[in-house]
């Protein structure tokens, strides 16, 4: 045990460090078996050669850290669907732009949007041919048909549609999420189309989603209104795809999005409040040890029920080790136990490791335990109450030592208020977990009376409103900053340097906390020096509308005609102001004319009409739907290349696309292939 308590820290991390190897450099599945296979060999060789020696060598280390990240290889190669011959991207009717009739069924309902239902969907058949694998079902929403329901089977005559990149540059890029959830393709159907085959569960999700719509319907009996039910659901049942927009940006705003994910706050609560009602169980003869077991079931119970997402089954598996020391009397090493739920929870679904809510608790859980000590020991309050007050300060502000960085370089926001949303509400948090079991538990019971679900509605309303208050004061709410990658790993190369100087005061980590401190400031300075440097001029895509961009420095220059266009909420361009840390932005209309570096760029609007003289363009830009005779143009300003932007109809695109095809001049359609984007120097 001993060994394990300094090896499996180092073991978890070759685990992280295989898979993310077999994400950015493919290997495949045969070769990454064969690997692993005769490296467990070598360590099972080099145990048995050191064991006489009761030591291990640096020999038996090397080879244990390298089977560790051949095994993190292996089992993100294991768990990636299109590595099994009965995926469906291996069919022939997923290339085929023909319909095939599909037998689907439903695992995860999504967050709606204003024109359709989402489902991830596992397609089970396609035609009469048996297969596997994940895809995104878009249903047109009507106002008569009702949703589905997980494990909910049923036929439809579609084709897959490919995900696709960003067209834009900074976007989110939602490809890459979906196929970190091994979900490769799209479906769009409608409700009329649908043939159900069955309702009836068949997976443990499935009953755990039939669970929680049960105690929808009896909430639903009772006064609670839509937003007091969706907190709720997030809450207790794991579920936030109900929440408002508006809730949802006064939660973040307040700094306390991170209550509405079920989490390890949510089951430490969970358990504390489950390891007192269990405790007279101690009574009976190995009373501990059934104890255990009824805490270890209720604690997996709540997870499933609330969807099994990656922060509750972290929360659940960790809690599942501080159960066992609780009611063992034996201490525990939090880090110790946080490093076993991480290693057992990526062995058994590797994709965690890029989920953002992930990587933030264990961040977080980490910022607690090492720098909490430090920060409580600071002042010593005389009164119960302050320093329990005193504790949530503290806990709220070590947590965003963990968090900070990689909350930056995701979000690029910070809430300066959080303190203060974290100290009040914190504390509450537990009487409203608790009281919400007592309401659910009595509401399935149908013993629920009317003023205890209204007082329960009321505290619910509270909260939101105290939220929608904090997330008011704009001046304490500080957004787009701009932090990359880099940036985050030296700011934890900082935090690791100061906990050492924190435990060992010694020179040599004084040393270490001003290196990083250097070290910081010169990326910093780096950073600065290409933000200025960089010079482009994009032709962005925008449905229906045109858009250039000219970037020098922290200067962005925007053309268009939009009515009523709002660069500070334009999706397009605030993600591109943020990650280029734009200063100034000057907007202007569109021009005929372009010149970067020695090219011309001709654009040709909605009248057709080109003045150009002698001037011979390199590139011409098609918008707003021109027409014109493609062919003639081209004989006569013989240009290198045709872009056309969104605000053309895709029936004008394609033919455009088809005339230079057979003229070999090189076409670029925004709506394809994205923005357009030439970097060119400002000398």
């Amino acid at each position: 045990m001993k060994l394990l308590d300094f090896v499996i820290i180092k073991l978890t991390i070759c685990l992280v460090i295989g898979i993310l190897l077999s994400h950015y450099f493919p290997i495949s599945l045969f070769h990454a078996s064969v690997i692993t296979i005769v490296l467990f060999c070598a360590l099972a060789i080099a145990y048995i050669i050191s064991k006489p020696l009761y030591k291990k060598n640096i020999w038996f280390g090397c080879i244990a850290f390298l089977t560790m990240i051949s095994l993190g290889i292996l089992i993100a190669n294991i768990h990636d669907h299109r590595n099994y011959k009965s995926h469906y991207t291996h069919l022939k009717s997923f290339y085929n732009d023909s319909t095939s009739y599909m037998t689907l069924r439903i695992t995860d309902p999504l967050k709606s949007n204003i024109y359709n239902d989402k489902y991830v969907v596992e397609v089970l058949k396609i035609d009469s041919i048996k297969t596997s694998g994940l895809a995104l079902l878009n249903i047109k929403i009507d106002s008569v048909s009702k949703p589905l329901q997980v494990d909910d089977l049923f036929i439809i005559n579609a084709k897959f549609y490919p995900l696709l990149n960003p067209l834009n540059p900074n976007q989110f890029n939602y490809k890459a999420f979906l196929e970190n959830k091994n979900i490769y393709s799209k479906l769009f159907t409608d409700y009329q189309s649908l043939y159900i085959v069955s309702h009836s569960k068949q997976t443990i999700f499935g009953f755990a989603d039939a669970i929680r719509s049960k105690i929808n319907q009896k909430l639903k009996n009772y006064t609670f209104t839509t937003n007091q039910l969706a907190i709720i659901n997030a809450l207790l049942l794991g579920q936030r795809k109900e929440i408002s927009d508006e809730i949802y940006d006064d939660y973040k705003k307040a700094g306390a999005i991170h209550i509405l994910a079920v989490s390890g706050l949510h089951v430490g609560i969970i358990l504390l409040f489950l390891n007192l009602l269990f405790k007279p169980i101690e009574l009976v003869k190995h009373g501990h040890i059934y104890k255990i077991v009824l805490i270890i079931i209720c604690l997996w119970s709540f997870a499933i029920i609330a969807g099994l997402s990656a922060s509750v089954s972290r929360a659940a598996t960790m809690f599942t080790f501080v159960a066992v020391g609780m009611n063992y009397k034996r201490p525990l090493n939090t880090l110790n136990t946080l490093a076993c739920s991480a290693f057992i929870l990526l062995l058994i679904r590797p994709s965690f490791v890029f989920d953002v809510g992930f990587q933030l608790s264990y961040f977080a859980v980490i910022g607690i335990v090492t720098f909490y000590p430090f920060f409580y020991r600071l002042f010593k309050p005389k009164y119960w109450v302050v320093d329990k007050l005193w504790q949530a300060l503290v806990v709220s502000v070590v947590a965003q030592f963990g968090i900070l960085p990689i909350s930056l370089f995701y979000f690029h926001q910070f809430p300066g208020l959080f303190l203060l949303s974290n100290v009040i509400v914190i504390p509450v948090l537990g009487i409203i977990l608790g009281y919400g079991l007592i309401v659910i538990g009595m509401a399935l019971l149908n013993i629920l009376p009317d003023f205890i679900a209204s007082i329960y509605g009321n505290i619910i309303s509270w909260m939101n409103d105290f939220f929608k208050w904090i997330a008011q004061q704009e001046a304490f709410y500080f957004k787009d900053i701009s932090f990359n990658l880099i940036e985050v790993f030296v700011s934890y190369l900082f935090i690791i340097a100061f906990y050492q100087f924190y435990k060992i005061k010694s020179f040599k980590h004084v040393v270490y906390v001003l290196l990083a401190i250097i070290l910081f400031q010169n990326i910093q300075i780096f950073t600065k020096y290409q933000e200025q440097s960089k010079n482009r001029f994009v032709i962005f895509q925008k449905n229906r509308q045109s858009l250039i961009g000219i970037q020098e420095g922290k200067s962005l220059l925007l053309n268009h005609n939009i009515p009523n266009f709002n660069k500070t909420s334009d999706y397009v361009i605030s993600n591109f102001v943020t990650e280029n840390n734009i200063s100034t932005i000057i907007e202007d209309s569109m021009k005929s004319l372009y010149k970067i570096n020695k090219e011309y760029i001709l654009t040709i609007d909605s009248l057709g009409v080109y003045k150009v003289r002698r001037l011979k363009p390199d590139i011409i830009l098609l918008r707003n739907s021109p027409k014109i005779n493609l062919i003639r143009v081209i004989d006569s300003l013989k240009p290198k290349r045709i872009i056309a932007d969104g605000s053309n109809y895709k029936s004008y695109t394609n033919r455009w696309e088809a005339t230079c095809q057979k003229l070999k001049v090189s076409f670029h359609s925004t709506y394809k292939k994205g923005a357009f984007v030439i970097n060119y120097n400002s000398n």
